[in-house]
């Protein structure tokens, strides 16, 4: 947004502010997260204190270093506000697990370490933050962010007091943080209508086992080599011969992997699906269900424990899904997998649809990024980060709120939404 643009847009920021941050005690404190949030719309290259200090008219850098980095203001009650405020003007389709890593120098910028970084697509040294996003084919939002503290920092003293990462946050692996941001929406009262996740999540048994612990609907990408076995395997025991302990039920064939499953189907059995419109026409490619059970020992333990744990004994079987794969026309095999808990009665097209909406937080990470300066915070410490953090997904919603507001001439908003087709990154 030009200058032009954030004034013309005032009236309407200190709305959205005076809402948002009513959790911020003082009334000056308020007026500094409207300041952060027009700087951070205003157009320039740099998203730095510094830098938007200098292009506001009323920016303070001091004042404005002291907000972020050193005031006490709660950013998980504003997080939370910004949630329960967006959830039902987006009406999500689902909900989208996804991390993001921040390039950093140096060793003392908080959790910073050398790791896989998604922005440069190899290991160096950055920051990683886990992120629930509200989706729809037409508005997404972030609902909340863990920062991932690697193992090394997690007995630090040194760095951990000064970057004051606060004593009960230890290392946690990334899947266990998607849970706990899920737990907390839903003490917020808010709850997915179903989760979606890259292969990242979605490839790891424990992560699936507990969205069904906590009764959460998924459509989940895996990679080609999970193994399953088909839906109608039976798992059988040998005959007891009357001495030592009874056989355990078992599957007696060997699982196969998903990629296996799916080629063996042919290419016959694939269905042509269009699951969205693009700015280049209609998103279309070919795809096949199949109701498979996974296997492995993670997930032969995890359907014992929960067998067990309800009925007091296990049978030997293990969960349906559906297996959902993608063979696209050019290709010589299924290239995409996904498993889901949906009902097996789902259709094709609706799994379909749900699999591929993840593309809107490739959107929300290229607006959040590159136009509003999540990664530009040059700060070191843990309570500065969320900040950041948290002022980036306010302007971020109420930048959201406007192209969603009945009015606004774009392709998002309601009122053009039945007869224009949506945005396509």
């Amino acid at each position: 947004m030009d200058a032009h643009e954030v004034n013309r847009a005032r009236a309407k920021l200190a709305l959205f502010v005076a809402d948002v941050f009513a959790s911020v005690p003082r009334k000056d404190q308020r007026a500094k997260g409207d300041c952060y949030l027009r700087g951070l719309m205003l157009d320039g290259r740099r998203k730095s204190i510094q830098a938007m200090a200098e292009r506001l008219p009323d920016g303070n850098e001091q004042n404005l270093q002291q907000f972020v980095n050193q005031s006490t203001w709660d950013p998980v009650l504003v997080r939370q506000r910004i949630a329960q405020r967006m959830v039902p003007q987006i009406g999500p389709d689902a909900w989208a697990v996804d991390d993001v890593s921040f390039p950093k120098g140096g060793k003392m910028s908080v959790a910073v370490a050398p790791q896989y970084c998604g922005a440069l697509g190899k290991q160096a040294n950055c920051q990683v933050a886990v992120s629930v996003h509200a989706v729809s084919d037409t508005a997404s939002c972030p609902l909340q962010w863990r920062l991932f503290v690697p193992q090394e920092w997690a007995a630090d003293a040194v760095r951990r007091r000064k970057t004051g990462i606060p004593e009960e946050v230890g290392h946690r692996e990334k899947w266990r943080l998607a849970l706990d941001v899920l737990d907390e929406l839903a003490g917020w009262g808010l709850v997915p209508p179903v989760l979606v996740a890259d292969a990242g999540y979605g490839q790891n048994a424990d992560f699936r086992d507990g969205l069904e612990r906590r009764g959460v609907d998924y459509v989940v990408a895996v990679r080609s080599d999970v193994t399953a076995h088909p839906h109608d395997a039976q798992p059988t025991a040998p005959a007891w011969s009357g001495n030592g302990r009874k056989p355990q039920p078992r599957y007696r064939d060997k699982p196969s992997s998903v990629a296996a499953l799916a080629a063996g189907q042919g290419r016959q059995a694939f269905t042509e699906v269009t699951w969205r419109e693009g700015s280049r026409g209609p998103m279309r490619s070919h795809f096949l269900a199949l109701r498979v059970r996974p296997a492995g020992v993670r997930a032969r333990r995890l359907a014992q424990a929960a067998a067990t744990a309800r009925d007091g004994c296990w049978d030997g079987v293990l969960p349906e899904v559906t297996l959902l794969v993608e063979w696209p026309a050019d290709a010589e095999a299924p290239t995409d997998y996904w498993l889901s808990n949906l009902p097996a009665d789902a259709q094709i097209a609706e799994l379909v649809r749900l699999a591929k909406i993840r593309w809107r937080i490739e959107h929300d990470y290229r607006e959040l990024k590159h136009g509003l300066g999540l990664d530009h915070f040059e700060g070191r410490s843990w309570n500065g980060w969320h900040h950041h953090v948290t002022l980036v997904t306010a302007a971020h919603a109420f930048l959201t709120e406007q192209r969603l507001a009945p009015k606004a001439d774009t392709p998002d908003s309601p009122s053009t939404r039945s007869s224009t087709p949506s945005r396509t990154c």
